[in-house]
């Protein structure tokens, strides 16, 4: 997991880093000067014979740009530096590094294949000669603003970055965080950069991780410049970027032992489908059985148990439940649903169940609350229990784990979906902590929230997914973990979250993101295990 870090909580590990370990800033800025020209050199190839434009404003972040401008000019760039501020304006280690580059450029010395020139750009015109003429350039560093803003970049500033935001012929790599962007939010303040690479610093920000802010970051690559681990992991935060690595060392630990049977692998019961809507319990129990579980049973109303039982596929098993009028669950089945579900490891509630009528809301209530094992709660069981219920918790020894799109997170709290979308790790933390579950909050980026209040960025997943049934082969696919796991909720939440994604990058790599169906991505989930997961193969006996 990579920790991410507020502007506030970085500037205090920097701050640390030089009091406690003596590491001083101008070596922390030539860390990171290296890195950035080590990862453009990586993506657009050698520096060597192309001419690059490097925009520096007058703080640390400038300071930065001037050392990327050096190194990119040591390994033979055309490297022409523009300042936005004169450089006696500037103070500090970024004025130490303007003042190298100044020197360098006035000196007229044999370059070791290129040239070196620096400008100082106080007035809009003196901007516009290049921005006219920025075709010619391969490449623009974008070293402008840093961390610090809160607000829409003003002045020149706010003049250049509108300029690059609405037409740029040329890539660009930002320092850190796109220019025009708040750190700490994923939601912009104003116009800012759209780079093709961003190389952030010792830990990502908000602004690096979270929509739609990620979207403008292009591939972000993050680069360690000296920072001590412990200052990153004891600096408070509570919001965390999963990577693949994660989801690697849970698929390695819950490998199946070699004389595994299916009783072994888990067992769910899926309580999900009404007359009219049993696709949704078949995509759950598929992805169940997908993810790895070793049995899987549909309990729906009787009236849509011969439907499902014709179209889910062959390995599943089904039940009858008792039904309202309507063709939804009753309340009379409850009795039968706690009999099946405690000869089970995990339950699963709520895909395409129906909320319509108090019947169906008591059965889900009385479930939940009587629940004999952990419990996967989506769709129409969430609806039927909203808004929540103070008495309604989880526990280590039954956990639950709610998995809602904004929609539904507003019913559950009782907020408007704007609400939800504007502040998306707050209402997750705050729902998760008050009620001691595991949120699962969809969309771009899902979140996963746990009891603790640590929050996990999921960077997989994008917009072919926005399609009906996805939800549910995300239910089953945590389900079939969870079975497989079940004193680690939150490991089966996270992995089942990003494999749902990786799954759906699969199929939209394959088929488009118009075209694709919640049973691409079901189908493309065995890839994205077999991607991440080094055991997952069967070892090759050979006879001798």
């Amino acid at each position: 997991m990579l920790k991410v870090l507020t502007a506030e909580q970085m500037r205090e590990a920097d701050r640390l880093t030089t009091e406690i370990y003596k590491i001083p800033g101008l070596i922390l800025m030539e860390n990171a000067g290296i890195s950035m020209v080590r990862a453009i050199e990586e993506e657009f190839g050698p520096a060597a014979g192309k001419r690059i434009i490097v925009l520096c404003g007058k703080g640390n972040n400038g300071g930065d740009g001037a050392v990327v401008a050096r190194q990119l000019w040591m390994r033979g760039a055309k490297v022409d530096v523009l300042i936005l501020a004169k450089i006696d304006e500037t103070k500090g280690d970024a004025r130490s590094n303007y003042e190298i580059i100044q020197s360098l450029a006035e000196a007229e010395i044999a370059p070791p294949v290129g040239n070196l020139a620096v400008y100082q750009i106080t007035e809009y015109e003196q901007w516009v000669m290049f921005y006219e003429s920025l075709s010619r350039y391969a490449l623009c560093v974008d070293g402008l603003l840093g961390t610090g803003i809160t607000r829409a970049a003003s002045g020149l500033y706010g003049k250049v970055i509108s300029d690059l935001a609405a037409v740029c012929p040329i890539p660009i790599v930002s320092i850190d965080i796109p220019s025009g962007l708040s750190a700490d939010s994923g939601q912009p303040v104003g116009p800012n950069i759209k780079a093709a690479l961003t190389v952030s610093f010792t830990a990502p920000k908000p602004a690096n991780a979270l929509p739609p802010a990620v979207f403008d970051n292009g591939r972000l690559i993050i680069a360690p410049i000296g920072t001590p681990d412990d200052l990153i992991h004891s600096s408070g935060s509570q919001l965390n970027l999963v990577e693949d690595r994660d989801i690697s060392f849970w698929l390695d630990s819950t490998v199946r032992n070699p004389v595994a049977h299916k009783g072994d692998c888990g067992d769910v019961l899926v309580i999900a489908g009404s007359r009219g809507k049993t696709g949704a319990a078949c995509l759950t129990a598929e992805a169940v059985l997908r993810a790895g579980a070793g049995l899987v049973t549909v309990a729906s109303p009787e009236s849509a148990q011969r439907t499902i039982a014709e179209k889910i596929m062959t390995e599943a098993m089904t039940e009858a439940l008792a039904e309202t009028v309507a063709g939804a669950v009753s309340r009379e089945a409850i009795d039968r649903a706690l009999e099946l579900a405690v000869a089970r490891d995990v339950i699963v509630i709520g895909p395409g169940l129906s909320s319509a009528e108090k019947s169906t809301r008591t059965f889900v209530r009385s479930l939940v609350m009587q629940r004999p094992r952990p419990v996967v709660i989506d769709a129409d069981g969430l609806n039927c229990l909203a808004p929540w219920a103070e008495n309604l918790r989880g526990s280590p020894e039954l956990p639950m784990i709610l998995t809602p799109h904004p929609g539904e997170m507003a019913r559950l709290a009782g907020l408007k979906s704007s609400e939800v979308v504007a502040r998306r790790v707050e209402v997750a933390r705050e729902f998760a902590t008050s009620y001691s579950l595991f949120l699962v909050l969809k969309g771009s980026r899902t979140l996963v929230a746990a009891p603790d209040g640590e929050v996990y960025i999921i960077p997989t997943g994008n917009a072919g997914m926005a399609t009906a049934g996805s939800g549910d082969v995300l239910t089953g696919i945590i389900a079939g973990f969870l079975a497989q796991s079940p004193r680690k909720p939150l490991e089966a939440a996270i992995a089942g979250a990003y494999l749902h994604g990786l799954a759906g990058d699969i199929a939209g790599g394959r088929l488009g993101m118009r075209a694709m169906t919640a049973s691409d991505i079901t189908g493309c989930l065995a890839e994205a295990i077999l991607r991440l997961g080094t055991h997952e193969r069967p070892e090759r006996v050979l006879s001798v």
